[in-house]
Parts: C-alpha cells; sequence; structure tokens
C-alpha cells in the first residue's frame, strides 16, 4: 500500500465523515497543513475549504500514527 492510500485509510479512520481535497503525496506536517478542508459549499454547490482542519479527532501526528500502523 502506498502513502496516498495509507493517507486516505488513516483519515477516515479517525474521523470517517472527513471531506478535504488535496493535490500530491502527504508524507511530512507540511503537506498535512496545505490540505483544503471542506467545510461547506456555496450557492453554485462549489466546495468552500479551510486549510485548518476542522476535526479535532484529526491531526498530523495521529495521522501519522494511524499510516504507520498501515
Amino acid at each position: 500500500m502506498g502513502n496516498h492510500e495509507k493517507f486516505v485509510d488513516a483519515i477516515y479512520t479517525l474521523e470517517s465523515n472527513a471531506d478535504f481535497i488535496y493535490d500530491g503525496l502527504i508524507e511530512n506536517e507540511n503537506d498535512f497543513n496545505n490540505i483544503n478542508w471542506v467545510i461547506g459549499k456555496d450557492e453554485n454547490d462549489n466546495a468552500i475549504t479551510t486549510n485548518t482542519c476542522p476535526y479535532a479527532s484529526v491531526t498530523w501526528t495521529l495521522v501519522k500514527a494511524e499510516m504507520d500502523k498501515l
């Protein structure tokens, strides 16, 4: 299993309803801090995003620990 799959599995293990957009690999905390977390939709049904993770259960430390288990 590659890092891409591990990352996605780790996020959904920690927060099954997480909604996020990212481009490329997430290999470190800097990459994690650049994820676009979907926090809503505008009147045109486009995603409203933030780089601040809205889920208390999802931090880089916890994601990395889950990735290391896989």
